[in-house]
């Protein structure tokens, strides 16, 4: 009996049908296995929102609005900016907090929402450093003492060591205004009070925007408010800047001096800052896609010029980092909030 050892082409039909059967399952299975990756890379597809826990107008507000269409620009998608003002920024973080995790609500916090209300607040509706996942710092700004231009000058006024001494003279006549209990504003005030020894009333706003309209009303006495959002009406000569609450002075205001220099306060420093985060659990992908633009555009002339100019540094460190410095931050305002004795019930 003889064998044909060369096979038919029937063999090699149904052989070759084979191979073919077992290389498309392959690559389906393959395909399945990456789709959680091609949607995640896919993000956005839809608007994003950019949740501002203060009212327009504030610093916090001014910097999501200059990020807002950068990002837009670079996803190919609109990211809105949506006020929810409230509890020092407490109800727009809470929001942010509670949304689904997957890139389409992102929180620009603050020093206040991130740094100071967990050690300010004997409740809190999150936790602030749990409940989120760091993207990136935005922009650091010191604050700056201000007060109306024509009632400092009324009341003789000319700057910080006259208005220690009328605040002693005159105790509780004085009022200070704030963007929000537990804001930097507001802590920057009491750090002011609990070191030079005055004491006057706290004037609570829902942001930034509404303290400064009553202040350059004349209805309010001073605010320790963020740079940024204060410069036009100093520039306008409608506030009189009296010093900067950082440690170094302003190269936006170099003529006005630092609290520690201009009242004799060793170490003050109460300095404000922005950044954007996600709801913890959010894909690490996304967090990090958003961080790369956001440094990218803060790293552009246009961006970088106009930030410089309002008075704010540039920002756009990675994830660990921003982690690494909100960690940091809560320990030093813990203290500055025990320091101060302010609490908020």
């Amino acid at each position: 009996m003889v064998f044909n050892s060369r096979p038919s082409r029937r063999h090699l039909f149904a052989s070759g049908l084979g191979c073919i059967s077992a290389l498309s399952i392959l690559a389906g299975t393959l395909a399945f296995a990456s789709l959680p990756a091609v949607a995640q890379n896919a993000w956005p597809t839809k608007p994003v929102r950019i949740i501002v826990p203060f009212a327009p107008g504030g610093t916090t507000d001014i910097l999501a609005r200059a990020m807002a269409p950068e990002l837009s620009k670079a996803f190919n998608q609109p990211f809105i900016v949506e006020n929810r003002a409230g509890a020092g920024g407490n109800v727009g973080a809470d929001l942010v907090a509670k949304s689904p995790a997957d890139g389409y609500t992102l929180l620009m916090g603050t020093v206040g929402t991130h740094g100071i209300n967990k050690a300010l607040y004997s409740k809190m509706p999150f936790d602030s450093q749990k409940d989120f996942a760091p993207i990136t710092l935005v922009a650091g700004v010191p604050n700056v003492m201000v007060m109306n231009t024509e009632k400092a000058k009324a009341l003789g006024i000319n700057n910080v060591a006259d208005f220690v001494k009328y605040a002693k003279s005159h105790p509780g006549k004085l009022s200070m205004a704030s963007s929000g209990n537990g804001t930097s504003i507001h802590l920057s005030g009491e750090l002011f009070k609990s070191m030079s020894g005055i004491f006057m009333a706290h004037i609570p706003y829902r942001g930034s925007g509404p303290a400064l309209l009553d202040l350059v009303g004349g209805n309010v006495d001073v605010m320790f408010d963020n740079l940024p959002s204060s410069l036009p009406q100093i520039k306008a000569g409608k506030l009189k800047a009296f010093a900067v609450t950082s440690a170094q002075r302003s190269a936006a205001l170099p003529d006005v001096p630092t609290v520690e220099e201009a009242a004799h306060l060793k170490g003050f420093d109460a300095s404000s800052w922005f950044g954007l985060l996600a709801p913890a659990g959010t894909p690490p992908d996304i967090v990090h896609r958003v961080q790369q633009e956001v440094s990218k555009s803060l790293g552009t002339p246009a961006v970088k010029e106009k930030l410089l100019a309002q008075g704010a540094i540039p920002g756009g460190n990675t994830p660990e980092q921003f982690t690494a410095f909100i960690n940091a931050e809560h320990k030093k305002w813990a203290q500055v909030v025990k320091t101060s004795g302010a609490t908020v019930d």
